[in-house]
């Protein structure tokens, strides 16, 4: 009795999370310059933005001078800034990959075109950020800064121009119709290039007026592809293009514009060499975009989770107004809970928001890790060109560098009293050590973020939609989240579609500095477990467990025709462990959140009062969460594993360990007990019957029996969960909301 009087005394979820909760969560409760940024950006989001939507703006293709009325917002607010340094007009020093998740997430509460648009400027200027030589970041990136009263000069707006008008474009990043050609090139002068370029659904064009294009080779005096920068008013054509006939993200401008320019080769972002009357640009577009994308897909992914996060109060509001007006009066459970009375309705609200919470987890640690890889990275670079390596060469250095960080990664393993602290010491000294630590795990997170996030948060935001009946395909729907839905369609292409995440998942999860890392988490997960068991954290600790003895089943086991199984060819096989760790790194993350939560916010007076429910609630999220991800790679592991090989035939070589009954009604005199025993575990056919009416005899597990053990530890670890679904959907019948949303339907 007093343990059940124990349970029902146990907080529960009073209000809706706040910026005071958000702010311990994503880890921000220490920058006041984030905060008001935030604020900055959801003011315009909840402002402008709502109301252009609320008024139809979504409904032509065309830059429209309503839409147009949108940058000055952006610039006025400080959210065009965000992406500079103070010394360009910005207000952020240092990286700022956690500063523009959060924007594109409070523009993304409210409508992802918004957010693109914003975005995409920063898209188009990354190149030169990332990769351009000292006089291109001055020109450029400083001419970025809105324009400040009393000066006279043109803001640059910029556009990133990636894809071609070939069929089914931006499948294939690496396939480039644009050319670049020498136009002139005089004795001792710079060359002049001509770049033909046709882009396709390239953000910005309505009013950009300079694009980063990237262009192949179409000369033998130039050397493999490059990133070009062009200017509106260079000679030649500079044509905007058709708008782009998009269902979705209409209040960004998409067009598919059409160049062809002469330029300087001084705009070849990161300049060239010559050697032997080739010109040889410092970069190829491949490594431009790759060093572009690992950090802006991390962005494009937290916008989904915003949508995911918006959607819930929407749908609390419309499940209990749902029947008010006909039967019922105020106080009567009909009245006032109207749809939440049934447990489905709560039970997949519940998977919503643990969905939405989870990715926003694993979108802001990502944004995180860069933040804290950028500035070492530079350290690498520098430390790189002071010992003049390069190429493989460079490479190599590296390799080494990452056998230290293995080392460290053993030391720290060992039990407190056994470690060499001075050796640990030297190694967490380094820096580059340090480097390639962080940048194995952003190789994994950033496109599992970008996978996970609008892949899987795509359907689940069909899921909020189906929740708000036919009132969420109306245009008018609060929240707008039929439109959301739409949109979340899109941004699981963009930047490259989930093919391409799943690939190269394939490829870095299977590092040995990131496995090493990866089975430390496991003996995380379980101490973990140990202070916070209603977390499911022992659950994610041997679902993590089972997945990693699949991947290092799979990559030395062949199918039943004795074919490699983890082979880049083999995408039935690579690609489902890559979703499988997805779901596990979202689920993980989640977990460190909330138990961030609990440890910080008794700090804030502000969260006194509602701290120990929300705490409670987010604990019972988690578990869901962990639970359902122990369900995905369970089921996705049973099947690589036992999947490729081939079932049991009813022939003599796999009948010899089946009875017939007749002979266990002989044996049975023998030994009592062999019958039932026999049934329990054996084929056994009928008498008059060949054998037992199914496709074959039961496969065996020889030499699987470790899997099976773990399959079996993790159903029995999903013990409780369904509990904790059942508290998490009852505090949802009993959590405050507002009257109406902040922003317009």
């Amino acid at each position: 009795m007093e343990a059940l009087a124990e349970t029902k005394s146990v907080a529960s979820l009073q209000t809706l999370p706040g910026d005071d909760i958000r702010q311990l969560l994503w880890r921000f409760a220490d920058r006041f310059e984030l905060q008001m940024l935030v604020q900055a950006a959801r003011n315009v989001a909840r402002g402008p933005v709502a109301r252009l939507v609320a008024q139809g703006g979504r409904n032509s293709h065309e830059w429209t001078p309503d839409k147009a009325a949108l940058l000055p917002h952006f610039d006025e607010s400080g959210i065009t800034a965000v992406f500079l340094d103070p010394e360009q007009g910005g207000f952020i020093a240092g990286p700022k990959n956690l500063a523009l998740a959060l924007v594109a997430f409070e523009l993304a509460w409210v409508d992802a075109g918004a957010a693109t648009c914003s975005l995409a400027g920063n898209l188009g200027l990354s190149p030169i950020h990332e990769c351009g030589i000292p006089e291109q970041r001055a020109k450029y990136i400083n001419a970025a800064a809105p324009v400040k009263p009393g000066e006279k000069r043109r803001q640059v707006r910029a556009a990133f121009a990636l894809t071609e008008p070939i069929p089914f474009a931006g499948v294939e990043t690496g396939m480039l119709a644009g050319k670049v050609r020498v136009a002139e090139w005089k004795q001792g002068c710079e060359p002049m290039l001509q770049v033909d370029k046709r882009g396709r659904f390239i953000t910005n064009m309505g009013f950009a007026n300079v694009v980063t294009a990237a262009v192949d080779s179409d000369d033998p005096r130039i050397k493999g592809s490059c990133m070009v920068i062009l200017e509106e008013g260079d000679p030649g054509v500079w044509d905007r293009g058709t708008p782009t006939k998009k269902l979705v993200h209409q209040l960004s401008s998409t067009n598919d514009p059409v160049f062809n320019l002469r330029v300087p080769a001084s705009r070849i972002v990161g300049g060239y060499t010559v050697k032997g009357g080739i010109l040889i640009p410092n970069y190829s577009h491949s490594e431009i975009i790759e060093a572009v994308f690992r950090r802006t897909r991390v962005t494009v992914g937290l916008m989904t989770s915003a949508k995911l996060l918006s959607a819930i109060e929407p749908v609390i509001l419309y499940q209990r107004r749902r029947f008010r007006g006909g039967a019922g009066t105020p106080g009567t459970p009909r009245f006032e809970l109207g749809i939440q009375q049934k447990e489905d309705a709560l039970h997949r609200l519940v998977d919503i928001w643990a969905t939405g919470e989870a990715s926003a987890s694993l979108g802001f640690a990502a944004a995180r890790l860069f933040d804290e890889l950028d500035p070492l990275e530079k350290e690498k670079n520098q430390w790189l060109a002071d010992k003049q390596l390069a190429g493989r060469v460079a490479l190599k250095e590296l390799a080494k560098k990452q056998q230290e960080a293995l080392e460290l990664l053993r030391i720290n393993s060992r039990p407190v009293g056994e470690r060499e602290h001075k050796r640990a010491e030297e190694l967490q000294a380094d820096p580059l050590v340090r480097f390639v630590t962080l940048d194995s795990l952003a190789n994994v997170l950033c496109p599992a973020c970008k996978l996970w996030n609008t892949g899987h948060g795509a359907n689940m935001m069909r899921e909020a939609v189906s929740l708000m009946g036919g009132y969420g395909i109306t245009e008018d729907c609060p929240g707008f989240l039929g439109q959301k839905w739409m949109d979340a369609q899109l941004e699981a292409t963009y930047e490259g579609p989930e093919a391409v995440q799943r690939l190269q998942l394939s490829i870095t999860m299977t590092t040995e500095l990131f496995r090493a890392q990866f089975e430390q988490w496991i003996v995380e997960m379980r101490r973990m477990a140990s202070s916070r068991p209603g977390t499911g954290a022992c659950t994610l600790a041997t679902a993590m467990q089972l997945w990693l003895w699949t991947l290092q089943r799979v990559q030395t086991a062949t199918d039943a025709d004795g074919a490699k199984l983890y082979h880049k060819s083999r995408q039935g096989v690579t690609f489902p462990l890559a979703d499988a760790l997805c779901w596990l790194l979202a689920a993980r993350q989640f977990i460190f959140d909330v138990v961030e939560l609990a440890a910080k916010g008794g700090e804030n007076p502000v969260l006194a009062d509602n701290l120990a429910g929300t705490v409670s609630f987010f604990t019972d999220l988690c578990h869901v969460q962990s639970a359902r991800a122990a369900g995905e790679v369970g089921r996705v592991c049973a099947e690589l594993v036992h999947g490729y090989n081939r079932h049991p035939a009813w022939d003599e070589t796999s009948c010899h360990a089946c009875y017939a009954a007749e002979e266990l009604q002989t044996l049975e005199g023998i030994i009592p007990g062999i019958d039932g025993s026999a049934r329990a575990y054996a084929d056994v056919s009928e008498i008059r019957e060949p054998h037992p009416f199914k496709a074959g005899p039961c496969a065996r597990f020889d030499g699987l029996e470790a899997f099976v053990r773990l399959r079996t530890k993790l159903d029995g670890c999903l013990t409780g969960c369904r509990l904790a679904k059942d508290r998490a959907a009852e505090a949802l019948t009993k959590v405050m909301t507002r009257e109406a949303l902040d922003y317009p339907a």
